[in-house]
């Protein structure tokens, strides 16, 4: 797997990376509240890549009626595992360069490691905005997507991810994990509200890139 992580700036949770884990929904970080919902987008090759283009310019949270503002460049650096030196050791820097930017035909850029951006929503009455930094990239030949971590300000404290994989049977799936819980005492006050909403949310995730815009 190719992915890259990014811990420089702080989100504010503990457990970067979890939405990976295999035993999320059994185990999540002390705390936290899991969830995970899959949907299928159709099959073949030219399904995977249109999902993939939009999911990689934020066609999820666009599409679900979320406005994406304030981007801000990561540091696009990967991780691919060890490099050893001529001697045989592991190197000092395990960096490798950064990918080149890409961008999408309206100039969006592609999301990459360590980028942030804020999510405003309006959930109910109120409009919020959700600051969040992207923590990890997954780029392989039939699977690809990425998560973002809470930022100070989000209503949340936890992890999201969006992942598109393209499976043996050339299906073409979208899995969300997450992992969640309130930020503050003020959120707390609140949270059954902010958890009716964020499944509202969830659902039009889903649909987001759906060819017929329907789960």
């Amino acid at each position: 797997m190719r992915r890259a992580t990014f811990t420089d700036t702080a989100v504010t949770y503990a457990s970067i990376g979890g939405t990976l884990a295999p035993d999320l929904l059994r185990f999540p970080p002390k705390g936290y509240r899991p969830l995970e919902r899959t949907v299928r987008l159709g099959s073949g090759e030219e399904r995977f890549q249109l999902a993939s283009k939009s999911l990689m310019t934020w066609g999820v949270q666009r599409g679900s009626g979320m406005t994406v503002t304030d981007l801000l460049d990561g540091t696009g650096q990967q991780y691919t595992g060890l490099v050893f030196d001529a001697d045989g050791q592991a190197a000092r820097d395990q960096k490798s360069e950064p990918d080149e930017a890409v961008f999408a035909a309206d100039g969006t850029p592609y999301i990459v490691n360590g980028m942030s951006a804020h999510l405003t929503t309006k959930l109910g009455p109120f409009t919020i905005d959700a600051p969040v930094r992207v923590v990890y990239v997954i780029d392989e030949p039939d699977r690809l997507g990425f998560a973002y971590g809470t930022m100070a300000g989000h209503p949340a404290s936890g992890e999201e991810s969006f992942i598109i994989d393209r499976r043996e049977d050339d299906s073409v799936w979208l899995t969300i994990r997450a992992f969640s819980r309130p930020s503050t005492w003020f959120y707390r006050l609140g949270w059954p509200f902010v958890r009716r909403q964020q499944a509202k949310i969830t659902a039009r995730y889903l649909r987001a890139l759906h060819p017929i815009g329907a789960v």
